[in-house]
């Protein structure tokens, strides 16, 4: 009896312990085009943890790992909005096509969080419209430090009653507490920063009321600089003018140093910022400065190694680790993954099987309608110069085999190549593997003949550098085009990342 008591026990607190995320719902109106994904809103990284296709009739489900109990960021149609979620929740998302996810019903689990949640952002958009901020900022400093006071109790008596009518997670309580400290911080910040040449008073420097203020609500450091992103930024935007002088003074005599190296230094040598908050600033710089896709091999080097060196704790390193892959591509040199795959006869394919001549891999999905305009005519022109040289391996990432089939039979016919697809699309081992996501389709990688991977990820295949590449592996000379000729969009950057520089969502009901 005992045994299967402790048998009992050990389940509950397994089932207690899980961190996926189980959704489902209906966008009424919407196109079977667009995806819905979620993103931490707090991590450093704003990889999509899900990509979640939705049928004719607007229904979708999907399940994730959720690192956290706390925010995050749905994208659907390049909009996004915020919702609290916890590890082990079943959470029903309904809306609109034309209003998602800005508006949005919620129940299930998650239901009660984020009633108090959309009830506080709605308060603060009807708050927000009664006050003169510009009026503010421009006056005298103490009724500026007195009205941000009466703001910030007037945020907090209403998020009182709110908290007290839907009893939210002790979490999201605190959460929001010091979302509303971050606020008034970066109002304050603003007023140092802009209030004198407002006031036509270039002189003058924030009195002791106002910097006893700013040390009143920037009394929980460590919870803010790992859950709120604004305050991130606020942080650095007080640093700012020390880093300037910092990098002048360092700079002289040195090339070739990147913008996270010399932010490494200069935190180096502050002894009042926290281990944490150094982590999250860093990696908050490196993500803005140095990860992007035109970022050269022996910078990718650099900014890997100081993700070792500097970078201690073991989720932030791992998430920056995945975005520079994810943005940039596996490293040149290296063996290129094996990864389960799929012909439309149902036989297994390695790619291995290309060994000895070198080989393009094109990871595409029908949802993506510009890579049936505007990527296929190109990629026709390319295959029909290059392929007596080299093979072509066109990998689908839809979310069956049946799509894969209907996709590669109808977008690819007589384009010479293998057609392969990776099983569970998205979530696919290749897709895992090769960093693929949303944001990053159409997408192109090079392998040499010896298997080993012989560029960065593309986007673009008019870019100058992807043809060199080509034309060095084959011997082959393509003729030239016009260097301005932009034939496919430059890869953006996951929209979330703009979430976490302003987490704010519009009102949600």
């Amino acid at each position: 009896m005992k045994k299967y008591l402790l048998l009992f026990i050990i389940a509950i607190f397994v089932m207690s312990c899980s961190k996926k995320v189980e959704v489902k719902g209906k966008i009424t109106g919407s196109s079977p085009l667009e995806r819905i994904e979620f993103v931490e809103a707090s991590g450093v990284g704003t990889l999509p943890l899900i990509n979640i296709g939705l049928d004719k009739e607007g229904n979708f489900s999907g399940s994730f790992e959720a690192p956290k109990d706390g925010m995050y960021v749905i994208n659907y149609a390049n909009k996004q909005n915020l919702i609290y979620l916890e590890g082990g929740q079943k959470v029903n998302i309904s809306g609109n096509a034309m209003t998602f996810p800005n508006e949005y019903v919620i129940t299930g689990d998650a239901k009660k969080n984020n009633d108090f949640l959309t009830a506080s952002q709605k308060f603060l958009g009807e708050y927000g419209n009664k006050i003169d901020l510009r009026q503010l900022m421009a006056g005298d400093e103490s009724a500026f430090v007195k009205g941000m006071q009466k703001v910030e109790a007037d945020i907090n008596k209403n998020v009182d009653d709110l908290a007290a009518k839907n009893n939210p997670s002790k979490a999201l309580l605190e959460w929001k507490k010091n979302d509303i400290k971050v606020t008034v911080l970066n109002l304050l910040a603003n007023y140092e920063m802009s209030h004198g040449a407002m006031a036509g008073n270039p002189s003058y420097k924030p009195s002791k009321a106002l910097t006893d203020y700013q040390a009143k609500l920037d009394n929980d450091k460590e919870a803010m600089v790992k859950t709120i992103p604004l305050y991130r930024q606020y942080l650095l935007v007080k640093m700012t003018p020390d880093f300037q002088k910092y990098a002048e003074a360092n700079s002289k005599n040195k090339t070739g140093i990147t913008t996270s190296e010399m932010f490494a230094k200069y935190l180096s040598t502050k002894k009042d910022i926290s281990q944490t908050a150094k982590d999250y600033l860093l990696a908050f710089v490196m993500a803005q400065a140095d990860i992007h896709p035109t970022t050269t091999t022996a910078n990718i080097d650099k900014i890997k190694k100081l993700i070792d060196t500097d970078i201690k704790d073991a989720t932030i390193k791992n998430d920056l680790l995945k975005m520079q892959m994810a943005i940039t591509g596996l490293k040149i040199g290296e063996v290129a993954p094996e990864a389960a795959l799929v012909k439309q006869d149902g036989k297994a394919y390695k790619l291995s099987e290309n060994k000895g001549k070198p080989y393009m891999l094109f990871f595409y999905a029908s949802w993506n309608p510009y890579i049936g305009e505007a990527t296929v005519p190109v990629l026709k022109e390319v295959v029909n110069f290059y392929k007596t040289k080299m093979n072509f391996v066109f990998v689908n990432v839809d979310d069956t085999k049946d799509q894969f089939i209907k996709t590669s039979n109808s977008l690819l016919k007589g384009i010479q190549g293998v057609n392969v697809y990776g099983e569970k699309g998205m979530e696919s081992d290749i897709a895992k593997k090769y960093g693929v996501y949303g944001f990053k389709l159409p997408c192109f990688v090079i392998v040499d003949k010896d298997g080993k991977i012989a560029s960065r990820s593309f986007v673009n295949l008019g870019e100058q550098e992807l043809v060199t590449i080509l034309d060095k592996l084959t011997g082959l000379s393509a003729p030239k085009v016009d260097p301005n000729a932009q034939v496919q969009p430059q890869l953006q950057i996951d929209p979330a990342a703009q979430q976490q520089a302003n987490p704010q969502p519009a009102p949600t009901k």
